[in-house]
């Protein structure tokens, strides 16, 4: 679906530099501090900007040479924009219904009901939350290959939050060809909804992993400074001095806890990799 191979875009005092590949019928997370690139990656894709070397190619093409029929297969939600705040949503979804030909009018009103959008009420009014919710039903009602969200759950309680997941894993259960790059800062979405994770930092990719073998088989080691001189460090990919002594963030957690039990090892999750891949010193 996606293929990203030498993406460079520069700015004044920031560089992408980017690969990365989704593949029909995966579910990709895209991770990372503000300002570490996610954004512009999700723009390069959908050609809003234009790059300065390597390729971007969405279903096959170039990002830039997509007909409006293959454009019709994209279901976009991004954490910048939004509708008009004059809009309703009644409104809102008679434009869908005159853009898009596959447009599903019983599923975009099911799903406003459920998520308790007023049909007739300006989108000024709207929370932040609702808003957000919004943005995804647009972009799940008209049966896209290929959905590209940003931040999709921000600014949601924990109640909406999983409503909003839940919708999105009904609708890659209808079918098992469509493809999700999904960025969020909050690590049980990812944790619970993608196959892979791309952690970029500064623009760069730091590490690519299968979700499930980064909870199973990462892990953090809390050491004092004593424990951490002798510490073999051939599978520690960063670490970071805290009050204590140290994190350790490892790609062979069972390596450690059977070579050191004296040491406290715990699970790696996204928190973790984020924290101390981009805050701590690299290996």
């Amino acid at each position: 679906m996606i293929q990203i191979n030498g993406l460079k875009k520069k700015y004044k005092d920031f560089t992408l530099d980017l690969t990365l590949d989704l593949p029909k019928g995966r579910v990709s997370g895209l991770v990372g501090k503000n300002g570490a690139g996610k954004s512009t990656t999700l723009k390069a894709i959908l050609g809003l900007i234009q790059t300065d070397e390597g390729s971007v190619k969405v279903f096959g093409k170039d990002a830039f040479n997509l007909t409006s029929e293959e454009k019709q297969q994209l279901g976009v939600a991004l954490s910048d924009s939004s509708f008009s705040g004059y809009l309703t949503v009644d409104a809102v979804k008679n434009i869908l219904k005159n853009m898009y030909h596959s447009f599903d009018e019983d599923k975009f009103l099911n799903l406003s009901e459920k998520m308790k959008l007023p049909l007739n009420k300006q989108i000024k009014e709207f929370s932040t939350g609702m808003k957000a919710k919004l943005k995804v039903i647009a972009a799940l009602c008209h049966k896209a290959k290929l959905l590209i969200m940003d931040e999709p759950t921000s600014g949601l309680d924990v109640e909406a939050r999983n409503e909003v997941l839940d919708i999105l894993r009904e609708y890659l259960a209808q079918d098992d060809e469509v493809s999700l790059l999904i960025s969020s800062h909050i690590s049980s979405d990812l944790e619970g909804l993608c196959d892979d994770i791309y952690l970029i930092d500064e623009g760069r990719l730091l590490l690519h992993e299968q979700t499930d073998e980064l909870l199973d088989k990462y892990g953090v080691i809390k050491a004092d400074d004593e424990s951490f001189e002798k510490l073999e460090k051939d599978h520690i990919l960063a670490y970071k001095k805290e009050k204590f002594g140290y994190s350790l963030f490892t790609d062979e957690k069972e390596y450690y806890r059977e070579n050191y039990p004296d040491l406290i090892i715990e699970n790696g999750n996204i928190d973790d990799l984020i924290l101390i891949m981009t805050g701590g010193k690299k290996k």
